[in-house]
């Protein structure tokens, strides 16, 4: 279980809707996925207390469902080289979300971008090797994307997980 199996799926256009409803199993499975992306179904299994064949059947629906769209290592950003975190807020034209989006996605350094309602129309994550990659990607990259209006940048201190899982 170490490869993306449906990148696209849940990307765009699924905001808001629901696939079918999930059981108890159902939420075990997904809080021992997120712990541990790599277990092999026979140690699902035994954990979520279910037969390897029900486990194997519920992982395939769950995929074919699109619930869950992918496994992949998480990376520790800082040992990997990245050591400057930020978070970069944009305020855009009106109905120019699509082809900002578009535009943001082929941005180097942006790990994650979100569209908002409130103050601000996008919220992107930028993960660099440095303070001087970090402004490059702000000031050369992300302001010079047509539609976008203003940036206001958050330099991240220190990051952490929360310490429950909503799948527990």
């Amino acid at each position: 279980m170490s490869q993306e199996i449906n990148p696209g799926a849940g990307a765009t256009g699924g905001a808001g809707r629901s696939a079918g409803t999930l059981d108890e199993v159902d939420r075990r499975i997904l809080h021992e996925l997120v712990r541990d992306g790599r277990i092999s179904i026979r140690s699902l299994a035994e954990r979520v207390h279910v037969s390897r064949t029900n486990a194997y059947a519920r992982v395939e629906r769950l995929l074919r469902d699109g619930v869950v769209t992918g496994f992949r290592a998480r990376i520790a950003a800082e040992p990997a080289g990245l050591g400057t975190s930020a978070y970069i807020a944009l305020t855009i034209e009106q109905n120019t979300w699509r082809e900002v989006s578009a535009e943001l996605a082929r941005v180097r350094h942006i790990e994650h971008a979100a569209l908002l309602g409130g103050e601000h129309d996008v919220l992107a994550l930028v993960r660099a090797p440095d303070n001087a990659t970090l402004r490059d990607v702000v000031l050369g990259r992300v302001q010079s994307i047509a539609g976008v209006l203003s940036t206001r940048t958050w330099l991240v201190f220190e990051e952490f997980d929360g310490a429950r899982s909503p799948w527990e």
